[in-house]
């Protein structure tokens, strides 16, 4: 759906961005025949945001980490599932970095264009530069759906994994699929 500027002028220069970007990505799912079902919702910060805004949905919910290895300046797109609090120390290990913390929310907008809230592993289609490296937790990679948003966190779309392959396909972008570690509960 696409919004168009109103009589009164045209939108903040931020605004336009995202617009167009959103554009661009529902434009991409069309030409690549990817369905997605789509939630419309107020802003969602934390998946316990959405667990509370969101029925229960038939797909796999996921939680999306922008991280960096500070020394390497390597950047990664952790997807795993909702619930698991990763062991970001095992994690840096079993990808072959020295450490892994957080990306800053100016850095993850420079890199991604994305705000907190809206990391999602669509965000691909963003990351022209391929600075990012997208690393799933195997238990969404073999989901029959997944949840994400669609570079913004107004929504959610539910999207198969099969077209979600065929998107990163399209982008020559491949996924490391492993169980993440997570800390003991």
């Amino acid at each position: 759906m696409r919004r168009e500027p109103s009589d009164n002028g045209p939108f903040p220069a931020p605004i336009c961005l995202l617009q167009g970007a959103l554009v661009t990505l529902y434009s991409l799912l069309d030409r690549l025949t990817i369905s997605y079902q789509r939630i419309d919702h107020a802003p969602v910060f934390t998946c316990e945001e959405a667990s509370t805004l969101l029925p229960d949905l038939p797909a796999a919910r996921t939680k999306n980490l922008f991280l960096r290895d500070p020394k390497s300046e390597r950047l990664f797109l952790v997807v795993a599932p909702e619930e698991s609090r990763v062991d970001l120390k095992a994690l840096a290990m079993a990808l072959g970095v020295k450490r892994l913390s957080f990306g800053s929310p100016e850095r993850l907008n420079a890199v991604l264009g994305l705000t907190p809230g809206a990391v999602t592993l669509l965000a691909m289609v963003r990351d022209t530069e391929r600075a990012v490296t997208l690393v799933v937790d195997q238990t969404i990679w073999h989901a029959e759906q997944v949840q994400c948003h669609p570079l913004v966190n107004t929504a959610t779309l539910i999207i198969t994994l099969d077209d979600v392959r065929r998107l990163l396909a399209h982008l020559g972008r491949e996924a490391t699929i492993m169980a993440l570690p997570v800390q003991p509960t």
